[in-house]
């Protein structure tokens, strides 16, 4: 059944339009996608953030949503999803320091399984170990740590997004259509209206 599942690890403080639409964006077209986070089970809730540009030297932050999980972190089996999400917000920065997170994402990598990041996702790709040799783009502030992880920034557009054969990537929310558009055609998706 992992051919119409998805997994999304998210933490508190992730991003709030790279989380939610692209989580409605994938139900939408008729997956299961589960949102786990460590040491929360199913029915607790992770706190967004909503960043915006709004001409400072980097984006601004404000509280988001309430977004609710739908599954247990400590049940998850990556063998039984199709691919893997991983949205950008604060909270890559400390889920990256949680070995079971870094195994899915090894196992996404290792397998050559569809994997989406965006934005500061990107810190738990470099923090896995899993961009030597590889094409990422992400926030521009994270390419130095694409880069240290031996992957290649790619400075794109911020409504633009990148595939490196399994791995979809992009810079930040406003590209949320390109990279969920790029993620469907590596999952094989057909769509039918």
């Amino acid at each position: 059944m992992s051919e119409k599942k998805i997994l999304f690890l998210v933490g508190d403080y992730v991003e709030d339009y790279e989380v939610m639409v692209p989580f409605q964006i994938l139900q939408a077209v008729g997956y299961t996608v589960h949102a786990v986070c460590p040491d929360k089970k199913a029915g607790d809730v992770v706190r967004t953030a909503v960043h915006d540009f709004e001409g400072d030297q980097t984006y601004s932050e404000k509280r988001g949503h309430n977004f609710a999980l739908n599954a247990d972190f400590d049940e998850v089996n990556p063998e039984d999803y199709a691919g893997l999400v991983i949205p950008g917000g604060r909270a890559p920065e400390y889920i990256r320091l949680n070995e079971r997170v870094l195994e899915i994402t090894r196992y996404f990598m290792d397998n050559n399984k569809p994997l989406a990041a965006i934005c500061h996702g990107a810190q738990v790709l470099a923090a896995a170990g899993v961009l030597q040799g590889r094409q990422c783009s992400c926030y521009p502030a994270v390419g130095p740590d694409v880069t240290v992880a031996g992957g290649e920034f790619m400075d794109i557009p911020v409504d633009q997004a990148y595939t490196d054969g399994n791995l979809v990537t992009a810079p930040a929310w406003p590209a949320n259509a390109n990279w969920m558009a790029d993620f469907l055609k590596v999952l094989g998706a057909k769509i039918e209206i």
